[in-house]
């Protein structure tokens, strides 16, 4: 069978000249003061009191409400992009990829494994360009475990995200979403 060539293909990736020079998350001294601290307190099994982590993740500049449940080994890129509610979970092995601002919501649970994941590549760009885009988790939103949110999604007050499935797409208000990419299955009812 003859193989037939689609428009751009023959066009090659050129990683040589990627140049994200744009984007800039702040000075290289703040980013590697917080690599060293998250590497000992955040993204880490020492057990630390929640409200220590919360002072830690304050004093870089994150936004923190009341009653935060925070297991180990949580990755937070830059917490000075992160906003987070009252009575938030965020799970062991979750990990907070916010090149972009992430805004959680009030008793939101993140669970473990999960991935808030701001930045890509443009795939049809022949440097492979950088993209940023935030992330929006309302209110009462759950992020199941081993779950990625990807750059841009919101998900809408109360709705799921079940166990290993990736929203490419925003998630309407009280829906139940699986698979990858995850769709509609049915609507989150609370008693």
């Amino acid at each position: 069978m003859e193989k037939t060539s689609r428009p751009g293909s023959r066009v090659s990736t050129d990683l040589s000249v990627y140049n994200n020079s744009w984007w800039n998350p702040g000075s290289r001294l703040k980013i590697i003061l917080w690599f060293l601290v998250s590497s000992v307190s955040i993204n880490s099994y020492l057990p630390l009191p929640v409200r220590v982590k919360k002072w830690i993740l304050t004093l870089f500049g994150a936004k923190i409400g009341v009653g935060l449940a925070i297991k180990p080994a949580v990755n937070i890129k830059f917490p000075w992009f992160l906003t987070i509610g009252d009575h938030v979970w965020i799970g062991e092995g979750v990990w907070i990829d916010n090149l972009a601002p992430v805004t959680i919501g009030n008793h939101v649970c993140i669970s473990q494994g999960a991935m808030l994941e701001t930045g890509n590549h443009n795939y049809r760009s022949r440097t492979f360009d950088l993209f940023v885009k935030p992330i929006h988790l309302d209110n009462g939103v759950w992020i199941g475990a081993k779950s990625v949110v990807c750059p841009g999604v919101t998900c809408h007050s109360h709705a799921i995200l079940a166990v290993g499935s990736v929203a490419t797409q925003p998630l309407e208000a009280y829906g139940i979403y699986q698979g990858n990419p995850a769709v509609w299955v049915k609507n989150r009812e609370i008693q």
